[in-house]
């Protein structure tokens, strides 16, 4: 079904999440922080990221934004999974180049569905 690169710090929001794109059939790279995402990011390039926004060192929001300034990521589908859920905060996700913002907790099938979408888009 593809690759994910999963990006979250917090230990029960990254099982739910890995969990989730396993029962999918979608193989499961994990980085604990953008740092480890971008050094991941060098070697083989998933077919989505899924983004949290609250990260040690720099935000999801930084990361996204350097990710699609970049023309080796650019095409890579990023999704935002934050716990910060105004109105602003997915504006400024979006702003950032995300190409799509769900709020914590996950709603696990409205998560597969966009993960489904963008991977074959």
């Amino acid at each position: 079904m593809g690759t994910a690169l999963v990006v979250e710090d917090s230990l029960t929001e990254r099982e739910i999440i890995t969990q989730c794109l396993k029962l999918a059939g979608i193989t499961v790279v994990i980085a604990s922080s953008g740092e480890e995402a971008l050094e991941k990011l060098l070697g083989d390039l998933p077919d989505v990221i899924v983004l949290d926004v609250v990260l040690p060192g720099r935000s999801g929001f930084e990361i996204c934004r350097e990710l699609k300034a970049e023309n080796r990521t650019n095409k890579i589908p990023v999704i935002i999974c934050s716990t910060k859920d105004t109105d602003m905060d997915k504006y400024w996700g979006m702003r950032q180049g995300a190409d799509a913002y769900i709020p914590k907790p996950i709603d696990q099938d409205f998560f597969l569905k966009t993960i489904k979408q963008l991977i074959h888009h």
